[in-house]
């Protein structure tokens, strides 16, 4: 399945008082990089690959993490993501953040491929077959 690495440079407005990343903030770098491992397999920057399949957007349904070891303000990490199933209309990625080789955080997340209905509602739509290509590529 495909996967893509994206780097981070841990920001001081990234960290609480305790100088530690803010948990909320490490869901904020999966998504961003959820869309930059999407980019990498469409080969276009998200506001074209949104227009190009017509799509809503690529909400989350289910997430998860756990973390290992925290990171602070100046480091830099490697979040490392990967397709890990393809359903109908969902799909579900991986993400591994590391420090100097050491893994510090492992998270899910399950998302699903939306269009906008004629009455504006969203509704997931099943996952196109160029997609699914491009996804399930090694």
């Amino acid at each position: 399945m495909f996967s893509n690495t994206t780097t981070v440079e841990i920001q001081f407005g990234d960290c609480d008082p305790a100088g530690i990343v803010y948990y909320p903030n490490y869901f904020r770098f999966f998504d961003n990089a959820t869309a930059a491992m999407l980019s990498a397999a469409f080969a276009m920057h998200k506001r074209n690959w949104l227009d190009h399949y017509a799509i809503a957007g690529i909400p989350m349904v289910d997430t998860g993490a756990k973390f290992i070891r925290p990171s602070s303000f100046g480091d830099t990490i490697e979040i490392r993501s990967e397709i890990t199933e393809l359903g109908r209309s969902s799909f579900g990625v991986k993400h591994t953040v590391v420090r100097d080789g050491e893994t510090m955080i492992e998270a899910h997340e399950k998302r699903v491929w939306v269009v906008r209905g004629e009455n504006g509602a969203i509704r997931s739509a099943p996952l196109p077959d160029d997609v699914r290509n491009l996804l399930g590529a090694a």
